[in-house]
Parts: structure tokens; C-alpha cells; sequence
């Protein structure tokens, strides 16, 4: 099943705010990815990168550019729905 995405905002401290199509929210936290994923260690180095996130066609997945991108269920597995 696919949670697809309707918005993605970009909060403070590598913290997105995920709205998908079923009307429910989730924050998801960038920053678990950066010792991952070489990728996403350029959200880290080159300014403003981390709040040019958007949708992708079809609501499948969000991404910053070619290279970095986050899939619907990724979100959705591994995002919670409070901010502590």
C-alpha cells in the first residue's frame, strides 16, 4: 500500500512536516539519513537545499534534486506523529 504524499514543508532542524492524501500529518527527521547516506549530507553543505523539498509527480516520494530523495512509505514507516 502507498501513503501518498499531498505536501511537504520544511521545518527547523532538518524536521519535515508530511500531509498525505488520507488526511493524516507526519514529522519526519532528515538528519537519521546523514551518516546513511552520503547524499544527504549536501542538505548539510549547501544552503537552502533543505527548504527546496517538494512533491513528486504522483505523490509518491518527496526530493531536493537528482540525487536526494525520500519514498511515500519511508515517510510513513519511519516518521512520528508528535513533535517532542
Amino acid at each position: 500500500m502507498f501513503y501518498r504524499v499531498k505536501s511537504v514543508e520544511p521545518l527547523d532542524n532538518f524536521i519535515l512536516l508530511i500531509n498525505f492524501e488520507n488526511g493524516s500529518k507526519k514529522y519526519y527527521d532528515v538528519k537519521t539519513l546523514f551518516n546513511k547516506f552520503s547524499a544527504f549530507k549536501d542538505l548539510l553543505n549547501i544552503s537552502g537545499l533543505f527548504n527546496q523539498v517538494k512533491v513528486d509527480i504522483g505523490g509518491y516520494g518527496i526530493l531536493w534534486n537528482d540525487n536526494i530523495d525520500l519514498s511515500c512509505n519511508e515517510l510513513w514507516n519511519n516518521g512520528f506523529s508528535e513533535l517532542n
